[in-house]
C-alpha cells in the first residue's frame, strides 16, 4: 500500500498540484467570476487532461477539482441540484488519473455563506460540507482551502473530522491585510487549526510568493506542525497583495502571470523556510509545477534531447549562449 501524506510529509517535502478553475476558464470552459467546477459533468475531459498535465510536471498530490463545488455557490450557475453528482463525479476522474502514482485530496472551500453570528448560516455552511464530504468518497485525505474567515476554517475542519478519519489539511487565504476578515493572525491561525486537530495548515491562494513569504514566516514561527504554501502564480504588489483585488482580475490577468521560473525560486526559498507541503494555486499550469518539481528533486528529466548549440538544429539551441547569460 503507498504511503499516506502523512507518512510521506514525515519523509520529507511533498509536491501539490496547481492552479484549475482560472485555467479552465482560459481554456474556455468556465464563466469568469462565477469560476464553479460543473465541468465534472459537462466537460469531465477538461479536467482528466489537467489532472494529467499536473501528474506528469512531478505533483505527487491531486486534489478533487470541486473548489467552489458547494451547493449554493454552485445553485450560481444554475448546477445546485447536481452537487453531489459533481463532487461525486470529479472524485471519480482524479482516481482514475492518480491510480497508485499521486495521493488524491478531497476538497472543500469558502462557501460565501459563513455568518460568525448566525446560527442559521452555520447550519446551512455545515450541510453544505457535510455534502461534499459525502460526495467525495475515497480520497486518501482532505484539504479546506481558501478560508478567509477563521470561523468558517475552523467549521470546515471540525466537519472532516466528524465525517473522517482522514488526515486534514486547512489553509487560509489573507486579503489586504495580515488578520483573517474576523481579526485572526497568521500565528494565531496555525496555532489554532493545530490545537482544534488539523494535521496540516498553511495558506493557500490571493497572494504571490513575495507577499506569501511574510505569512509564512509567521506560521512557521507560531508552530511545529506540517506547514502548507500554495501561493498564486500572479504578480501582486504591496499595494494591492491579493490578486483578486486588482484590476486585471478576473479576465485581464494573462499580463500578470509569473514565469515558471520565478515558482521555481518560490520552491526554493519555501523549502529553505520549512515549508513541508509546496504547492501553487491559480495561474501555476504544468511548466510552473515541473519547474518547481525540478527544484525539490522530483521530476525525472525524459532522455529524448540533449542541446547541441555546435550543430544547431533548432531556434533553442541556435541561441544557447543567450539562454545560459
Amino acid at each position: 500500500m503507498a504511503k499516506g501524506i502523512l507518512e510521506q510529509l514525515a519523509d520529507g517535502i511533498v509536491l501539490g498540484d496547481g492552479g484549475y478553475i482560472v485555467e479552465l476558464e482560459r481554456r474556455g470552459y468556465v464563466v469568469a467570476g462565477a469560476f464553479t467546477p460543473e465541468l465534472a459533468v459537462t466537460h469531465p475531459d477538461a479536467i482528466r487532461e489537467m489532472h494529467r498535465e499536473f501528474l506528469m510536471a512531478g505533483a505527487e498530490v491531486l486534489q478533487v477539482m470541486a473548489f467552489y463545488g458547494s451547493r449554493e455557490k454552485l445553485g450560481t450557475v444554475g448546477y445546485a441540484d447536481k452537487t453531489f453528482e459533481i463532487n461525486r463525479a470529479a472524485t471519480r476522474i482524479v482516481k482514475e488519473v492518480a491510480g497508485d502514482k499521486a495521493l488524491v485530496a478531497g476538497d472543500l472551500s469558502a462557501t460565501w455563506k459563513w455568518e460568525a453570528d448566525s446560527p442559521a448560516a452555520q447550519a446551512r455552511v455545515t450541510g453544505m460540507f457535510d455534502e461534499q464530504i459525502e460526495a467525495q468518497e475515497g480520497v486518501d485525505f482532505f484539504i479546506g482551502e481558501t478560508f478567509w474567515y477563521f470561523g468558517e476554517a475552523l467549521l470546515c475542519l471540525e466537519r472532516i473530522k466528524a465525517k473522517t478519519n482522514l488526515p486534514t489539511m486547512i489553509t487560509v487565504a489573507f486579503r489586504g491585510s495580515h488578520q483573517t476578515d474576523d481579526d485572526v493572525t497568521a500565528a494565531e491561525c496555525a496555532k489554532r487549526l493545530c490545537d482544534a486537530g488539523a494535521d496540516i495548515v498553511g495558506l493557500n491562494c490571493m497572494r504571490d510568493p513575495e507577499r506569501m513569504y511574510p505569512l509564512i514566516e509567521e506560521m512557521r514561527n507560531a508552530t511545529g506542525a506540517y506547514l502548507a504554501a500554495q501561493p498564486v502564480a500572479f504578480r501582486c504588489s504591496d499595494e494591492v497583495p491579493w490578486f483578486t483585488g486588482t484590476p486585471a482580475f478576473p479576465d485581464r490577468l494573462e499580463p500578470n502571470q509569473l514565469t515558471r521560473y520565478e515558482m521555481e525560486a518560490f520552491a526554493y526559498k519555501a523549502k529553505d523556510m520549512g515549508v513541508n507541503y509546496i504547492g501553487s494555486c491559480c495561474g501555476s499550469g504544468a511548466s510552473h509545477v515541473r519547474e518547481m518539481a525540478r527544484a525539490l528533486g522530483k521530476y525525472d528529466e525524459p532522455e529524448v534531447w540533449q542541446p547541441n548549440p555546435d550543430d544547431p538544429m533548432s531556434e533553442t539551441e541556435f541561441n544557447w549562449k543567450r539562454r545560459q547569460a
